[in-house]
Order: C-alpha cells, then sequence, then structure tokens
C-alpha cells in the first residue's frame, strides 16, 4: 500500500505537534461517541515524557504530520501480562493516532504495518496493545488488521479488550 508517507522517529521538537494530534483524533472520537476515556486531553509536556520513555514515530505526508503512534518495552499499566501469550520480548503499541481528515484511507492499516516491522527489527516476539471496549474503541479495526483478541477487563471502571500479533 502506497501512502505516500514517511515513517520516522519523533524529535523533541515534534511534541506541541503530535499532542495537537492526539487531541484532534481524541476530539473526533468525542464528537462520535459523547464522553469517555476516549475524549482525554493530550498535552505537549505528556507527549515530550512520552518521546523520554519510548521511541515515538511520526508518519509525515511531506511536512504534514498524518498519524502517530509509540512503541514501548515496559508494560503499560493498564495491560495484565496473564492474558497474552507468553514470550521474552513483547512490545507494546500505544497512543496510535491519525488525523480525522485523513482517517478510513487505510493510514491506520499502515501505520500498524510499519510498527510490525519496526518491532521485526526492534528485535520483538509480539506486538500487544488494548482497546476501549465500546463503540468508540477500535477492537474491529484491529482484529481486521490480523490481531488476535486475548481478553477483555476493565481497569479502573475503564472496560478494554487485549489483542496481539506475533512478528
Amino acid at each position: 500500500m502506497n501512502l505516500n508517507l514517511n515513517l520516522d522517529l519523533a524529535q523533541l521538537g515534534a511534541a506541541a505537534e503530535i499532542a495537537a494530534l492526539r487531541n484532534a483524533a481524541a476530539r473526533r472520537l468525542h464528537q462520535q461517541h459523547g464522553p469517555g476515556p476516549w475524549a482525554g486531553n493530550c498535552t505537549e509536556r505528556g507527549v515530550l515524557f512520552d518521546l523520554r520513555q519510548s521511541r515515538v514515530f511520526v508518519a509525515r505526508r511531506g511536512a504534514v504530520l498524518i498519524a502517530s503512534f509509540r512503541l514501548v518495552t515496559k508494560k503499560p499499566w493498564a495491560i495484565d501480562t496473564k492474558y497474552f501469550t507468553a514470550v521474552k520480548r513483547p512490545l507494546y503499541l500505544l497512543s496510535m493516532a491519525v488525523a480525522p481528515e485523513q482517517q478510513r484511507e487505510g493510514i491506520g492499516r499502515w501505520c500498524l504495518e510499519e510498527a510490525r516491522r519496526v518491532a521485526r527489527e526492534w528485535p520483538a516476539d509480539a506486538l500487544r496493545l488494548d482497546a476501549f471496549d465500546a463503540a468508540a474503541g477500535a477492537g474491529e479495526f484491529y482484529r481486521k488488521c490480523g490481531f488476535r483478541e486475548t481478553g477483555r477487563v476493565t481497569y479502573r471502571g475503564c472496560p478494554l479488550i487485549y489483542f496481539e500479533m506475533m512478528v
């Protein structure tokens, strides 16, 4: 799939732009599905923290930021590893966002393919993630992209679906 996008590691100077992208995606979910944990507010400071704790990737078309996601080796707070296949080197996919005006054009699928490619090079054994178990969640999208559901939990009052893909 050639979407004419470039994937790069995000630089510190892109923090405000990434926060704006995440907030635009969250606003779209809020407009479509109402209030919920998906409608959180992202700050530049939060993105700067992410840049220190993980690898944040940005997808651009020319100079325009179209999508972003981050990969981490440290287990996120909302993940319970007992629901996943035991592997030595899991990698967690977090904070994926696509610009609302670019959604439903294959960019999210492209990001997942790129995340899988990066995971193979990392090297990692599996990509893991969670999605909201609600209409605002991306569970069906992850299934269509080849991820396997591994469990359903409620974490701090938020229903989640866990997914994984071996890389």
